[in-house]
């Protein structure tokens, strides 16, 4: 099972969380963490759906390319959280809710990158280090 925690999240990933997390929360969102660290195992069960098992494809990354199969020195270390808005205690899942683009540019202003303004294959509930690809050649 993906990890939820916060400190499996890269460093450098964490604090910039932590604020949008508390941001979203200071505007009256409750966000759910769905997944920051995830395992090879589980992206290659992900990157299966719509593919060679039924379903629409959820995810375009192979194990080992997503944002969340990132470690550090061998302990997960994600540079990617997928979250969700609740509303009365439910997620919001449908993208033509409003609250995405409300939660979207909290995320941007804290600084993080978000999935829900990428032309091809928008993920709404996903955001990244904005250096995630330096940082996950670099290891650092």
């Amino acid at each position: 099972m993906s990890s939820r925690k916060l400190t499996d999240l890269h460093p450098q990933m964490q604090p910039l969380v932590t604020r949008f997390l508390a941001n979203a929360r200071a505007a009256g969102i409750d966000l759910l963490v769905t997944c920051t660290y995830r395992s090879n195992e589980e992206q290659t069960a992900l990157y299966a759906i719509g593919r060679t098992k039924p379903g629409r494809i959820v995810t375009r990354a192979k194990a080992g390319q997503s944002k969340h199969n990132h470690t550090l020195n061998g302990a997960p270390a994600a540079l990617a959280v997928d979250v969700v808005p609740l509303r009365d205690g439910k997620p919001i899942w449908s993208a033509s809710d409003p609250v995405w683009k409300q939660v979207g540019e909290i995320g941007e202003r804290v600084g993080l990158e978000w999935a829900g303004r990428w032309t091809t294959f928008r993920e709404y509930p996903h955001f990244q280090h904005p250096q995630a690809k330096t940082l996950q050649r670099s290891k650092t």
